[in-house]
């Protein structure tokens, strides 16, 4: 059902046409702009959003210059010639509208590309037409052989006339008007003077205006005019087949009327979107049921509007009661120019907006009395009062302004309540306008209808145009009087005869705007507590990312600084390894190792003390404590967040935040050294006991290292047996070390399986 076209006109939605068709580009779109209407189709209505958001962020639609070709193709249609310069205006919009067609898909986002299938492919006629045809429309002497044979043979026979004419100019000059050579009636000739054309030997062709001028044709170039005439007679019949033949191309190409009406819907589109830019416009959201939310909702036609929040939904219907001027009528266009504009597949004049498919938008807004059809005010509210009832249902919207206005104001009232109870009864949505205090105490006790007002400032005797929810609207008469210098025995007057029930009601009301604006101002300290608490919170979190970087950069700082070292190291080791072939150097080498031994260890900086609060990382070989089985034991595997746990003679999986990592004190394993009593002795046994596994690790490779330098094997390698967990690794490690030869635990009554031996390679 289409919507109801005097509530498009009441809610002033012709405006909007307006304003679409002042942004667009073509005579198709704006056209189509000034056609545009309300749709109740959700999928058509996304549809079309979708089409104004890729417009918004994805393609440029530059559509101007392409004309309505609709006449033109008509005509040809119909078997006319069109000339070259109509030609030429359809084939540069055909081109431009295949131009568009490029750039939809090359840029789209997608929804575009759908309406750009409807866009044809007039490459043909648009080639064959500016091939055939120049800048202004005539036709190109290389439009066909014929024609540029015709026109090679008509120059230079003008050339030949033209000559022969002056030639003639001399023999003739006393009988010339003017020593010129003319073309009349497409004949070359002379103008010779009317009382001695008989002393001239041709035919007349043609006499001035006044009478004193003939022109003649000398029979000397009388045959070379018939030449001349036949050639243009030819050149204009081949040019007229030339525009027959485009013509009818033009009338053959069947996707014309189709690629006019996607240019048409296109420049729709992009003008819908130059208005959601240039009034900053937002994408509304469809939601199913009956549930209307719009945040920072504001009127579009309105300059500086207020933006006001609306919500409709377990509230069926607002009624907003107040002063006049204060914005209620505005603010009930609002939500119904949002409507309409929504389902047309246009951005909406609001922060956010969540909003129905609406069936139709019922309103009574205005006054329409008419002497000659005998309708007062309020009869012409009761005839669309009457066509809202019949219609009222969830899926529509109802606007009503000035509920119960020109009638008495006690069955005014009377019958506005029972109007209300019929719309609530009907499930129906919208916003309701009146003046009638009655209503406001009926609102106060009815569910479903909800009290609304406008704000008013009293000192300054202006309406504020924010819309307050929860709260019924004072008239503030006496208050604006009372402003006014209204006499007090006049006030005082109209207080007795309100009586104290209304007085009562009034100060009810100011009680509450008190109580409002404390709670306001409440809730404004507490916003900007939360804000700056807000504000420190993202200081603190920009200091800690700060930090973070700078321990990062200080961590690759020393990465690099450990590599150089290392690098260093290397170098001197193998310097060292090379001079210790010499039996005489070796005292040297063997005093140089300690000393790079020393400095190694005394530049190596001390581990942190684990802190199990902080959750120390639990590595293979870490003794744990698992509650679960009340055992202690040692890791012997990491598997994610699962590990292997010898406890006692069973292993067991449990999770790692099952574990507690057991702080032991390290017994103080003397440090390896190779220091003898003499310089060049070698210590040929490394205590590991006590260490951690990569501690050991980086002692025994070091270890391996001065040895196989000083061609001194075996190694015994004291590492206690334990559960097994770093003799494993330890072997681990001296299966990847070429320098070692072979290796094996020692003799039961030298350690057995707490120590190994390890034998190098010479």
């Amino acid at each position: 059902m289409p919507f109801d076209a005097r509530a498009l006109t009441a809610l002033d939605f012709p405006r909007i046409r307006d304003a679409l068709t002042e942004r667009s580009a073509t005579s198709l779109g704006a056209e189509r702009a000034r056609a545009l209407a309300p749709s109740d189709d959700a999928g058509r209505i996304a549809r079309e959003l979708d089409e104004v958001e890729d417009a918004l962020f994805g393609v440029s639609l530059s559509l101007g210059g392409i004309q309505d070709i609709r006449e033109l193709h008509a005509r040809a249609g119909e078997g006319r010639v069109l000339a070259g310069q109509e030609l030429l205006n359809a084939a540069y919009s055909l081109d431009g509208a295949m131009t568009v067609k490029r750039a939809i898909h090359a840029n789209s986002r997608g929804p575009l590309r759908d309406v750009a299938l409807g866009l044809g492919d007039h490459s043909e006629l648009v080639r064959r037409v500016l091939s055939a045809l120049d800048r202004d429309g005539g036709v190109r002497d290389d439009a066909s052989p014929r024609l540029r044979d015709l026109r090679k043979r008509i120059e230079p026979l003008r050339g030949r006339i033209r000559e022969r004419l002056a030639a003639t100019l001399e023999k003739w000059a006393d009988v010339l008007q003017e020593n010129i050579v003319t073309i009349r009636r497409d004949r070359y000739v002379l103008p010779v003077q009317a009382s001695r054309v008989g002393q001239v030997q041709g035919i007349i062709v043609d006499a001035s205006a006044t009478g004193q001028t003939y022109f003649v044709e000398p029979a000397a170039v009388t045959q070379l005019n018939n030449e001349l005439a036949r050639l243009i007679l030819d050149e204009e019949a081949e040019v007229r087949r030339i525009l027959t033949e485009l013509s009818g191309l033009l009338a053959s190409d069947a996707d014309v009327p189709m690629t006019l009406a996607t240019v048409g819907e296109l420049d729709l589109i992009a003008a819908k979107a130059r208005l959601a830019r240039d009034w900053r416009l937002n994408r509304p959201e469809s939601v199913p049921g009956a549930s209307y939310d719009l945040r920072e909702a504001r009127h579009p036609l309105i300059e500086n509007p207020v933006p006001n929040d609306i919500q409709l939904g377990e509230t069926q219907l607002l009624l907003i009661t107040g002063p006049n001027m204060g914005g209620k009528t505005a603010t009930l266009k609002t939500l119904g120019l949002s409507v309409l504009m929504h389902q047309c597949g246009l951005y909406v004049a609001a922060a956010s907006a969540r909003l129905p498919v609406v069936r139709d938008v019922l309103v009574d807004i205005g006054d329409e009395q008419s002497i000659e059809a005998s309708l007062s005010t309020f009869a012409s509210h009761l005839k669309h009062l009457r066509f809202v009832l019949r219609h009222a249902a969830p899926d529509t919207l109802v606007l009503i302004d000035e509920l119960g206005s020109g009638t008495d104001p006690a069955e005014g009232a009377a019958l506005a309540q029972a109007l209300i109870e019929t719309l609530l009864a009907q499930d129906a949505r919208g916003i309701i306008t009146s003046h009638l205090s009655p209503l406001k105490l009926f609102a106060l006790e009815t569910p479903g209808l909800k009290n609304a007002s406008m704000g008013f400032d009293l000192e300054a005797l202006a309406p504020t145009y924010q819309l307050q929810v929860g709260q019924p609207g004072r008239s503030y008469a006496l208050a604006i009087a009372r402003r006014m210098g209204l006499p007090e025995e006049v006030l005082a007057r109209a207080g007795d005869l309100l009586g104290p029930d209304a007085g009562l009601m009034e100060r009810m009301l100011e009680g509450l705007e008190r109580e409002r604006r404390e709670l306001g101002a409440e809730l404004e300290a507490a916003t900007t507590a939360r804000r700056g608490a807000e504000g420190e919170l993202a200081r603190v979190r920009q200091e800690r990312e700060t930090l973070e970087q700078r321990r990062n950069e200080m961590l690759a700082e020393a990465a690099q600084k450990a590599e150089t070292l290392y690098a260093d190291a290397i170098e001197r080791v193998r310097s060292l390894r090379a001079r210790a072939q010499e039996d005489s150097a070796r005292p040297r080498v063997m005093q140089e190792l300690r000393e790079l031994r020393s400095a190694a260890q005394k530049a190596r900086p001390a581990p942190p003390a684990p802190r199990e609060d902080r959750g120390d990382p639990i590595r293979v070989g870490s003794r744990v404590d698992v509650p679960a089985y009340g055992a202690t034991g040692q890791v012997l595997e990491l598997r994610g967040d699962d590990l292997v746990v010898q406890l006692g003679v069973m292993k067991v999986g449990v999770r790692r935040r099952d574990v507690r990592l057991q702080q032991e004190p390290k017994v103080k394993a003397p440090r390896p050294t190779f220091a003898g009593t003499a310089p060049n002795a070698f210590q040929n046994e490394l205590q590991l006991r006590g260490l951690g596994v990569e501690e050991a690790v980086e002692e025994l490779r070091t270890a391996i290292s001065e040895a196989h330098a000083l061609r001194e094997t075996p190694l015994r390698v004291v590492h206690g047996k334990g559960q097994g967990v770093l003799r494993r690794l330890l072997r681990d490690y001296l299966k990847t070390d070429k320098r070692v030869e072979s290796f094996h635990d020692a003799e039961a009554n030298q350690g057995g399986h707490g120590v190994t031996i390890v034998n190098l390679r010479a």
